[in-house]
């Protein structure tokens, strides 16, 4: 059993910022998992919680330890629990669905209408250690390494969203090359994708783009990104866009650039309404528009282990920066540049 305190990042308050401080190692129940923290990751929406933007004063409560994205060792359990052991390497799906709700009971339980988030809307990873429900824990090969296992959340909305439709000798487009867009890239690759487009207006991130063996990158501010598609698919649009950016110049582009009868799957969250024409944007050109949101649980978590297990995914790339717990200000800072896209946390101090 671990010491009684440990160090954790927490909000502390109704505010921007976080403090590095000792806490008590959190309790656990009947049903739940202990786990000692070996690597976390850092999301977009940490930071959100970290600025205390108008998103976070709305839903986070502090105080709170964030972080949702994480690798681990068990190290203690509740009597109830059968399926994990002392010394298990894991992960989990951070979405705690309620199994009540009809999406829970009709095999959707990724948009569960009573969904907590451990991280946000409970205390979560940047911690040396976090509780999950038995429900919740992903037990891991060893064989997969530590930093690809702390990223399984981002790489589960990109598996998700790459495999929600036909994708195999599909000609596709990635709007938005943040972390969960470069993995996409990644992941239709190794699915077979017949040409992939990354279209992204930060060149660090097209740069990424690239190692991640996008066939050709766009920067939509200086580049007339529709014609270029056009003119690479004989005038014909992309069978699949896949919309990471959540922009509305991306979101114009995502309806411009796909092809009669082709799919938009929605990832990127909007910060305010977005203007469509419903008759020649959608119902002319005869398009499926998805709107995708978390994993499926848990047929998006066995498709990423697969691709993961035998070795054709290549994330490193997207991984940038990689610091100790106690500096979690400076990633923070670091993140605001524009500069990273994934930033490891090691609550150990090691890297």
């Amino acid at each position: 059993m671990p010491n009684p305190t440990m160090l954790a990042v927490v909000k502390p308050k109704a505010a921007p910022g976080a403090e590095v401080r000792e806490v008590k190692v959190p309790a656990f129940g009947r049903t739940d998992v202990l786990v000692k923290v070996k690597v976390a990751s850092i999301c977009g929406t940490d930071l959100h919680i970290y600025e205390w933007d108008r998103w976070a004063q709305k839903r986070i409560h502090p105080p709170l330890i964030p972080g949702h994205e994480f690798c681990g060792e068990v190290v203690a359990f509740g009597d109830e629990v059968t399926s994990v052991k002392e010394g298990d390497f894991v992960s989990a799906e951070m979405h705690v669905a309620c199994g009540k709700c009809l999406q829970c009971r009709t095999g959707e339980a990724h948009i569960c209408q009573n969904v907590k988030i451990i991280g946000v809307d409970t205390d979560g990873a940047f911690a040396e250690y976090v509780v999950i429900p038995e429900s919740n824990i992903w037990k891991l090969d060893p064989a997969i390494p530590q930093e690809y296992a702390s990223i399984l959340d981002p790489l589960g909305n990109a598996v998700h969203t790459v495999l929600a439709g036909e994708i195999a000798a599909k000609t596709v487009a990635v709007t938005g090359c943040g972390p969960i867009g470069l993995f996409s890239i990644a992941v239709a690759r190794a699915v077979g994708a017949a040409q992939v487009y990354a279209i992204e207006v930060n060149e660090h991130r097209r740069k990424i783009a690239k190692q991640m063996k996008a066939d050709l990158t766009i920067d939509p501010t200086k580049e007339n990104a529709t014609a270029i598609i056009m003119e690479r698919t004989g005038g014909l649009g992309v069978d699949v866009v896949l919309e990471m950016a959540g922009h509305p110049g991306a979101i114009r582009t995502a309806f411009d650039i796909v092809r009669r009868g082709g799919r938009i799957s929605l990832l990127g969250l909007t910060s305010k309404p977005i203007s469509l024409n419903f008759s020649e944007d959608i119902i002319f050109k005869g398009i499926t528009i998805q709107g995708i949101n978390g994993r499926r649980m848990y047929q998006t978590w066995y498709q990423m282990t697969a691709l993961l297990k035998n070795g054709k995914l290549d994330l490193h790339p997207v991984i940038t920066d990689r610091i100790a717990m106690k500096d979690f200000t400076k990633a923070m800072d670091r993140l605001k540049t524009g500069e990273s896209s994934k930033i490891l946390v090691f609550p150990n101090g090691t890297k």
